[in-house]
């Protein structure tokens, strides 16, 4: 009786570990990274007065479909329409004269992104 109760004990530790949540959490699986980030935002642009300096801002992290958007503070304009490509935690966007990374975790946010001659920056946290 004791052994079998041992091996239950041990078959349900066992269970238990190998059914806890993966720390590599993937964007394109689920919505954990949806949410407001917090911290530096830039934002130039090649016409006179749209540009804005790096400067305390957040930035808010949406999901519809497999497509992310991520609106800025602070008057920037937003990037919309991201595709987060499964297994990887960040998109490397070439082609179309758009190039950048976007990094997002659970807990932080990086962007740099140029499209059009126009760039965005983020180095967020929550």
């Amino acid at each position: 009786m004791k052994t079998t109760l041992k091996l239950f004990s041990l078959l349900f530790a066992s269970f238990f570990i190998l059914s806890a949540c993966s720390k590599d959490d993937d964007p394109a699986d689920n919505d954990l990274f949806i949410g407001t980030y917090e911290g530096s935002v830039g934002f130039s642009s090649p016409d006179e007065g749209e540009s804005v300096g790096t400067t305390q801002g957040s930035v808010r992290v949406t999901k519809v479909g497999d497509n992310y958007s991520f609106n800025f503070s602070n008057g920037i304009p937003s990037l919309n329409n991201i595709e987060m490509r499964r297994n990887d935690n960040s998109t490397i966007v070439i082609g179309d004269g758009n190039f950048g990374t976007i990094t997002v975790t659970a807990s932080t946010l990086r962007i740099l992104y140029n499209r059009d001659g126009e760039t965005w920056t983020a180095n967020c946290e929550r």
